[in-house]
């Protein structure tokens, strides 16, 4: 089941929740809605399943226009963060609620919803759990529970909203590998809404990046952590430092580093704003000319594999961070107040927002 979005804009008095969106979601594909709170991806879920109206604009499932049709018309399993399930209902009929709510003519008989529901068991891994109770599981079993409701109906697509927010780092990590198994397993459309960009890099076949309602860049978890199309969305996707500079003679000048760019405009001398990821900031104790920036050594985190240095540019005083491995921190035999040289690879230069190339 594809979906494509056309034009659709959302507000709640004077606040814009959404700004025009288009958007379009493959068949079969798991797609992340990624962005801070406030960025609309919430909203934009819910109107895909038709909890609330839109505006302006149209909703299409494959093609066709389900703008004005009802939630019951669309097919749509939905997941929310706190699970909603029935506390004084067992597990058994938790999962079995959309089917016995059914008009009579399409109510499957009492046979055919065991069957259907102890499958389901079988395929959220909850089997033997039928009889027990909501407050008798886990966190993460009650997640699958909700999942496995949300399957009982046999949905076009399945739209989860923060499924994994409400749960501890350990739990989450578990459950995001079974969603993917998963996904793999049934094929269907699925469409998640997260904060986290590390849960979204992870999980997603494509990841839509979203902003104040509009959306940013959509593509792959490498296209969009690889190459951002604007500093939001660089700033976004994981840590990044901001290296501030000047472009002279067609070059970028941090402090005494230079940097080549593509600089056509007859204006010279202007801002300009560097950013680069800690693990392309590679660390040494002299220096490598003419791309070297000076700083002192103001803190070791040592993060297990790697061992994160935050840093203060010389010249300007300016805070960053680098991530080194383990090995090469030995190896420099570091500590606070060294002096260091900075190398910085794979830099972004932006110029009043604009992407220009080194």
């Amino acid at each position: 089941m594809s979906i494509e979005i056309c034009g659709i804009s959302k507000s709640y008095g004077s606040f814009t929740a959404l700004r025009d969106v288009q958007l379009e979601i493959p068949t079969g594909q798991l797609v992340a809605l990624l962005g801070p709170s406030g960025s609309g991806k919430t909203t934009l879920l819910r109107l895909i399943a038709g909890l609330e109206p839109a505006d302006s604009g149209q909703v299409f499932f494959n093609g066709e226009d389900h703008t004005h049709r009802d939630v019951r018309e669309r097919g749509v399993g939905f997941v929310f963060q706190h699970y909603a399930l029935f506390r004084q209902m067992d597990i058994f009929d938790n999962i079995a609620f959309g089917l016995t709510v059914r008009p009579r003519k399409q109510r499957p008989t009492k046979a055919e919803i065991k069957e259907r529901v102890h499958s389901l068991l079988r395929l959220v891994q909850l089997e033997g759990l039928a009889h027990r109770y909501p407050s008798q599981l886990s966190g993460g079993q009650r997640q699958r529970v909700a999942l496995a409701r949300a399957l009982a109906v046999e949905p076009k697509f399945l739209l989860l909203d923060e499924p994994f927010g409400a749960l501890d780092a350990k739990v989450r990590q578990e459950l995001r590998r079974w969603l993917r198994r998963l996904h793999e397993k049934l094929g269907l459309t699925i469409v998640f809404v997260t904060h986290d960009q590390e849960e979204a890099l992870e999980l997603a076949d494509r990841v839509v990046v979203m902003n104040e309602g509009r959306v940013e860049q959509t593509g792959s978890p490498q296209e969009v952590y690889n190459n951002p199309s604007n500093p939001f969305v660089y700033s976004f996707l994981g840590r990044v430092n901001f290296f501030r500079g000047r472009i002279a003679d067609g070059k970028v000048k941090l402090g005494e580093a230079e940097f080549a760019v593509d600089w056509a405009v007859e204006d010279d001398d202007v801002p300009a704003v560097g950013y680069v990821r800690p693990h392309d900031v590679d660390v040494s104790r002299s220096p490598q000319y003419p791309q070297s920036v000076a700083a002192e050594l103001i803190y070791v985190y040592n993060l297990g594999s790697v061992v994160r240095l935050e840093l203060r540019r010389l010249d300007t005083g300016e805070i960053f961070e680098a991530e080194v491995s383990r090995r090469r921190f030995a190896e420099l035999s570091l500590q606070s107040g060294d002096l260091l040289y900075v190398h910085l690879k794979h830099v972004a230069f932006y110029v009043g927002g604009h992407l220009i190339h080194a």
